[in-house]
């Protein structure tokens, strides 16, 4: 008898790529993982269109509709544990979490984030990394918590800067590596492989790594 799949529900403001990239690699027997919910805060975000293309649930809430930011969060969680995920995974939605709200999923809620971490958390992380000079840019996944972009980085996909990177440009070429290291992330969820042990170490197999797991070849190795 197989083991359960993961149950699992996607936020996301935007078009969705990384949405796009978790379904593709459930659809071609790489990703063992239910997409129970796909919630947005914009009516019109992509990826609730690509949600329902494949037949995934979907809700929206609209923040306008709510006296605090934090009535926002109790309801968006109310309506994600209605769904029965047992993860979440953050994919380009782009509001801040009340950390009290948030805090019965501590442990089960990822994030997808462009840079190397702690580099650059919040926006406009590739231009500040154009301007700061580096020869080295990336995306980095890791477990949500109160914190913004501060939770333990599970893992990373790193890229050369090039001479003839824009902004636009340095985005681009890093969105084909963050759609295989999400995946490879969930992945290992899946699978039961990953840990957070309190407060701020990731485990492994049981084991603390001492360093972000890194995407070589679309492989996460330590």
């Amino acid at each position: 008898m197989s083991a359960p799949r993961l149950r699992v529900a996607v936020l996301a403001s935007g078009r969705g790529s990384n949405l796009q990239s978790l379904i593709a690699a459930r659809d071609a027997g790489q990703l063992p993982v239910d997409f129970v919910a796909v919630g947005s805060d914009k009516a019109d975000a992509g990826a609730l269109q690509l949600a329902k293309d494949a037949g995934i649930p979907t809700f929206t809430l609209d923040p306008k509709g709510f006296a605090k930011r934090r009535d926002f969060d109790i309801e968006l969680f109310r309506q994600l544990d209605a769904s029965g995920a047992q993860v979440l995974v953050l994919a380009g939605f782009m509001r801040i979490i009340d950390g009290q709200a948030l805090a019965p999923w501590v442990g089960r809620m990822i994030n997808i984030h462009p840079s190397l971490l702690p580099k650059y958390r919040g926006l406009h992380t590739h231009r500040r990394a154009l301007e700061a000079g580096d020869v080295e840019h990336g995306a980095s996944v890791h477990y949500v918590t109160a914190e913004l972009d501060g939770g333990p980085v599970i893992a990373q996909a790193r890229i050369a800067v090039e001479p003839g990177d824009d902004e636009a440009r340095l985005a681009q070429r890093l969105l084909a590596f963050e759609h295989q290291l999400l995946p490879a992330v969930l992945k290992l969820m899946a699978e039961q492989r990953l840990d957070l042990i309190a407060p701020d170490r990731v485990a492994l197999d049981g084991k603390l790594i001492a360093a972000p797991l890194q995407l070589r070849n679309g492989e996460l190795v330590d």
